[in-house]
């Protein structure tokens, strides 16, 4: 019952679509219909496989190393206020330049490989993640600094042991977040410059007109999205769940 009700949103959104291509007719290279996409699927499903995978291997990578330097500047950021003072326009700033713009310089500083496309994926993700957890650990509960200091508690243990225990929440919300925004870096570097992966795929596609494998792809890319966010969510899910108890 629970997947039904999960299902139904792709039912009405597939009957959406196709209920557009009967009433309006469109050719099928403004919208290929879901049983035309369907079959752009199966018969490209080798070529959608060899090129997902390598996506996939951007978003991961780019995703453990985001949540990686997110919690190091995040503790830093909390721990030092003259670095706060110094880092987070920084961060701000970096968030302000539109990401299209930055692929093609990311290109050619780490080239045409991996590096490229994990390098902005690892931005988009770095500051959510970076941004929750500060503001969590900045959000203490000052009741709960209070009583370590007067149990002796220096500012070091303070943090490992009050202070990220309770920012633990907005570390993992971070990470939800940055599960849905992976993929778009890592598509944004292969739409720049690649000659592998989802990003570059799409492009191929629209480039011989093939707009239902096209729409294939950008069905596989959310697909991915998806079971990607569900998979981080049940993994925050029994973080959050072994620490009540």
């Amino acid at each position: 019952m629970r997947e039904l009700r999960g299902a139904l949103p792709v039912l009405f959104g597939l009957a959406l679509w196709q209920g557009a291509i009967v009433v309006l007719g469109p050719p099928p290279y403004i919208l290929p219909g879901p049983v035309r996409v369907a079959g752009a699927l199966w018969e490209n499903r080798a070529l959608l496989a060899e090129n997902a995978l390598v996506t996939i291997a951007e978003v991961l990578i780019g995703l453990a190393l985001g949540a990686v330097l997110g919690w190091i500047t995040a503790i830093g950021l909390a721990l030092s206020p003259s670095a706060r003072r110094m880092v987070r326009p920084l961060l701000v700033f970096s968030q302000s330049v539109p990401v299209f713009a930055l692929a093609p310089i990311f290109t050619l500083w780490f080239g045409y490989g991996l590096a490229s496309k994990i390098a902005m994926a690892l931005l988009i993700i770095y500051f959510p993640v970076t941004s929750a957890f500060f503001d969590a650990l900045v959000s203490t509960p000052r009741g709960w600094v209070e009583q370590a200091r007067v149990m002796g508690a220096g500012p070091g243990r303070i943090m490992w042991c009050v202070r990220v225990p309770a920012a633990l929440p907005g570390l993992l919300s971070g990470l939800r977040l940055a599960a849905v925004y992976a993929p778009i870096g890592a598509i944004i570097g292969e739409w720049v410059g690649a000659s592998r992966g989802l990003g570059y795929l799409m492009l191929l596609a629209n480039g011989r007109a093939k707009i239902d494998l096209m729409f294939a792809v950008v069905l596989v890319v959310a697909t991915l999205t998806i079971l990607l966010h569900r998979a981080v969510d049940g993994l925050a899910n029994r973080v959050e769940a072994r620490r009540r108890v």
